[in-house]
């Protein structure tokens, strides 16, 4: 997996950010940055900064009058075949309608500055649609950190409970169910199409903001290429359209002419440059997600092969790799820790080929006809536990390698999959483990540029050794008597304690707890350190807790 390019100096000028605080992890290699959409919501009390959340009306993005014109003038040309042929499109598109399905959900995000405790609650409004075997599909952000989802059909003055059956945060799908049959009754499940190709018409159904009534918008299919997805911070296939996508299109099905369903809307890419772009995951991993619950009875996610790698284009590396004329490849950079089998392949050597698909130099494969596609599109579509085939070229010698795949590790993880983040105190020190959520809390969205240094060059560059390693900080220091001269401590990592190293959270507690030295002894980043008497420090805890209002020393999950 090649690391996309980071430009670093000055900030590149960004559009008005209108998802909930998502955001990429790994940024997209240009300084145009694409947001998930957002739903329409109420609004809540902001914590420390002005935040937005997911249907907050942004000044930038809203419409004027003149807009509004000037892009009907654009759609109908003022042309009337023109306005009869997305009439016709329209009706074919009517009898699958009546699938589309209003979500309502109720979000509890937690606070990962002060972790024993959960931020207000919010609301916000998205779409859904129904698929077979009662079922309803949606976007895993529409429902993140949800305590109650509902559901209301077109037409219908009712709304049903519904339940969340998987959320697959890397693909931004989420699946939910309705127990009461009610909900089912003249409902037809949409039908699944084949992946459309460029220039074919696709319609987009949803609850946008703007109205309470369903809303249909229409383009065509711009662009099939490997895309970034915001929500999970991951790169799978995606459809580029030019039919508008607003505020509360999320997970609204995308027809085709036939009234097909083709894809799920997800994101937009709002920026002063750019008009009407919008982003549909298509069915390949729309099925994918659904096979993937379907085989497991949850969602276990999208493999991948375990490697970073980097294009041969230069011909004077590929000579020094031992390539012949006819040899085309990529050659590995570094190779994952964690995956299953990373001692099979080493670095330096040149992946030629994947299960029988020859790969070119510039790590592309070949997709349809007169388009080419990155070849991790031929890993995602795979399943966790799946095996490969992987023709390599080492030493000038051809190897073959069946490869097992599994999901990313990473040391930093994107998302904490709905749990409480862990947490542990003692006299006054507080212990997280980092993730991408924890940085947006303590530093915004621009937490790329406003975080420490030493955090981010980890984020974006870092392997985890193990499968439970953790990138432990102390979060801030509650002030307190037995912790003066420490209060500055913010946001540095724990390496060790008392010359043990820390491998995780966990590992931290159970070295604290257990500890019987007169003197605890943490090395921290930045050769720094913090002594404290061991009796002392333990009997200080319970009262800096009862000052604080902390339930607990330790989350729930650390006491198991």
């Amino acid at each position: 997996m090649e690391q996309p390019k980071r430009k670093r100096g000055r900030k590149p000028k960004k559009p008005s950010p209108e998802n909930m605080d998502y955001q990429l992890s790994n940024p997209t290699p240009t300084d145009i940055e694409i947001h998930t959409e957002p739903e329409t919501q109420t609004y809540r009390r902001g914590h420390r900064r002005t935040r937005k959340h997911a249907g907050e009306p942004d000044a930038e993005i809203a419409a004027s009058p003149e807009r509004r014109s000037s892009r009907f003038a654009d759609h109908s040309n003022g042309d009337l075949p023109a306005v009869t042929e997305d009439l016709d499109r329209v009706e074919k598109v009517m009898p699958s309608m009546d699938a589309v399905v209003k979500v309502f959900c109720v979000h509890t995000e937690p606070n990962f500055s002060l972790p024993w405790q959960r931020k207000r609650q919010y609301s916000s409004s998205s779409s859904g649609f129904v698929i077979g075997g009662r079922r309803v599909l949606t976007n895993a952000h529409s429902v993140e950190h949800y305590t109650q989802v509902k559901l209301k059909k077109r037409g219908s003055d009712t709304k049903y409970l519904a339940t969340v059956l998987a959320i697959g945060t890397e693909c931004d799908i989420a699946m939910l169910t309705v127990s009461d049959d009610e909900f089912w009754e003249g409902v037809s499940p949409v039908e699944f199409g084949d992946l459309p190709a460029l220039q074919d018409a696709v319609t987009v159904v949803g609850y946008p903001i703007g109205g309470d009534t369903i809303s249909v918008t229409s383009g065509v299919v711009s662009r099939i290429e490997i895309l970034s997805y915001v929500h999970g911070s991951t790169e799978l296939l995606g459809l580029q359209i030019d039919a508008a996508i607003n505020s509360g299109n999320s997970g609204g099905p995308a027809f085709n002419d036939k009234g097909i369903c083709v894809g799920i809307a997800f994101q937009s890419l709002k920026h002063e440059d750019v008009e009407n772009i919008g982003y549909v995951i298509p069915t390949p991993v729309i099925m994918h997600f659904i096979q993937d619950y379907k085989k497991n009875g949850t969602y276990t996610g999208f493999p991948i092969l375990g490697v970073e790698w980097q294009k041969t284009e230069n011909p004077d590396l590929r000579v020094s790799m031992g390539m012949g004329s006819d040899q085309k490849g990529v050659r590995i950079k570094r190779i994952e820790p964690t995956a299953p089998e990373s001692h099979l392949l080493k670095p330096s050597d040149v992946i030629l080929s994947f299960d029988g698909v020859n790969i070119a130099n510039d790590g592309t494969v070949p997709f349809r006809h007169g388009e080419r596609i990155g070849f991790s599109y031929l890993v995602s579509q795979k399943y966790t536990g799946d095996s490969a085939l992987v023709k390599v070229l080492r030493n000038s010698k051809m190897l073959e390698f069946n490869i097992k795949l599994a999901t990313h590790k990473r040391l930093i993880p994107a998302h904490i999959k709905g749990e409480p983040p862990s947490y542990y105190i003692v006299a006054g020190f507080v212990f997280t483990p980092v993730s991408v959520p924890y940085l947006r809390s303590e530093y915004g969205k621009e937490y790329e540029f406003d975080a420490p240094v030493k955090l981010l060059d980890k984020h974006l560059h870092a392997m985890a050794q193990t499968i439970d390693e953790q990138l432990v900080v102390v979060s801030q220091v509650l002030v307190a008597d037995i912790n003066i001269g420490y209060e500055d401590i913010v946001n540095t990592q724990v390496l060790a304690f008392n010359g043990k190293p820390v491998k995780n959270l966990e590992s931290l507690v159970s070295l604290v707890e257990n500890c019987k030295d007169e003197f605890m002894k943490f090395d921290l980043d930045y050769e720094q350190i913090v002594v404290l008497q061991t009796k002392n420090a333990k009997a200080a805890t319970l009262d800096i807790l009862t000052t604080h209002c902390i339930p607990s020393a330790m989350s729930a999950d650390l006491k198991a």
